[in-house]
């Protein structure tokens, strides 16, 4: 087992700071926040549980137009033109109008981290608040500006969250053999998992093979493993999580939610990191404007909430197609499958899909709330 770069032992001191703003979560949303207030004159810190690129808990994949946005194609693995669809009673080939690319984690951290040059940053887990001092094992830490980007557990959330699995989360569990393949592919078969599908995302040297279920209720170790082995793959170094699939609300009680504390995270695909990034990035446009006086707190929630808000309806109709899918009969699926494979129509419907968190927002400028619903929700 890898063993965890946090701080341990003596040089575990105590924690007791105050700053301009706190980033609780040093993962995508964290540090595409941090990455906006590079150079703005405030002090700025993240806290986490672990290290700056430790704890990969996805497949890592992402549109490629992203990485280049963003400018972090140095973490570029493998890139894929095609979708292939595996299902019962049919098997799709989809040509894509953008590419997508499986990335390494903990690069891609460390070139964002660099790009948000400047913030400080501790191990340590936080474990609430109370008011704007967030409480970690390692003491508190106070902030006039403070983002939750910690996860699906809401952790500065206000009250009790609902957990698994009654909390609207899917559960998603995968394996890294080494290997390679040239296709991306995703089974979408209930011999699998009733609701949810699997996949496999090459990455130059290893294949990221995995199971999600949309029905947190539904363990998927079996099934993941299954899969492993009738792609005559290893069932080596697991990682998993849970996944939201519903939009939460982006501030509560003066905090910043990004990311899963958000549920930024696309219902049906379970793509989240473009989002996490893209959410992260308008959060921390508002958090530079109040630094820079041309803004108050309250006023950069409203905006920061409007625009997460303004997203609502292509996240909704995503989860009803979620909750559709695993209802349709394998055969009438099948049919759909092959009746959508026409080229026209995957470009129309994947260019849409790309709109609901577009790359052109990286170098896009800060705009009036009433400007910012996406062009997919319109």
């Amino acid at each position: 087992m890898p063993r965890r770069a946090t701080k341990r032992g003596a040089e575990r001191t105590a924690l007791s700071t105050d700053c301009d703003v706190l980033i609780c979560g040093a993962s995508f949303a964290g540090l595409a926040v941090a990455r906006e207030l590079a150079g703005c004159g405030a002090t700025v810190m993240i806290v986490d549980r672990y290290e700056v690129g430790e704890r990969q808990t996805s497949a890592c994949g992402i549109p490629t137009l992203w990485l280049e946005a963003m400018g972090l194609t140095e973490a570029l693995q493998q890139t894929f033109g095609e979708l292939v669809v595996h299902a019962p009673h049919a098997e799709v080939r989809y040509g894509l109008p953008w590419t997508f690319s499986t990335f390494d984690y903990r690069t891609l951290c460390g070139l964002l981290a660099a790009q948000g040059e400047g913030f400080g940053f501790e191990t340590a887990t936080v474990g609430g608040r109370t008011g704007f001092t967030v409480h970690t094992d390692r003491g508190d830490i106070s902030a006039p500006l403070v983002v939750d980007a910690l996860g699906w557990r809401r952790v500065l959330g206000a009250g009790e969250n609902v957990q698994p699995p009654d909390a609207l989360l899917s559960r998603g569990l995968e394996v890294h053999p080494f290997g390679s393949g040239t296709d991306m592919e995703i089974w979408i078969d209930r011999a699998y998992v009733p609701a949810g599908y699997g996949w496999s995302f090459p990455a130059a040297g290893e294949l990221r093979i995995g199971v999600g279920s949309f029905d947190p209720r539904y363990h998927v170790r079996e099934p993941t493993v299954r899969l492993a082995r009738d792609l005559k793959a290893d069932t080596v170094r697991y990682q998993g999580n849970w996944i939201p699939h519903a939009l939460r609300d982006a501030t509560e009680d003066g905090v910043f939610f990004a990311g899963d504390s958000a549920g930024h995270c696309l219902p049906l695909t379970a793509e989240g990191i473009r989002t996490a990034l893209y959410f992260g990035l308008a959060c921390g446009r508002e958090l530079r404007e109040v630094i820079r006086g041309a803004q108050t707190r309250e006023q950069a929630l409203a905006r920061y909430r409007a625009f997460s808000s303004s997203h609502a309806r292509p996240f909704r109709w995503m989860l009803r197609v979620q909750r559709l899918v695993p209802r349709v009969d394998p055969r009438v699926l099948g049919a759909s499958l092959r009746a959508i494979e026409r080229q026209r129509f995957i470009h129309w419907a994947f260019r849409h899909y790309l709109e609901v968190a577009h790359p052109r927002f990286v170098a896009s400028t800060r705009r009036s709330a009433s400007q910012l619903t996406v062009r997919a929700a319109a």
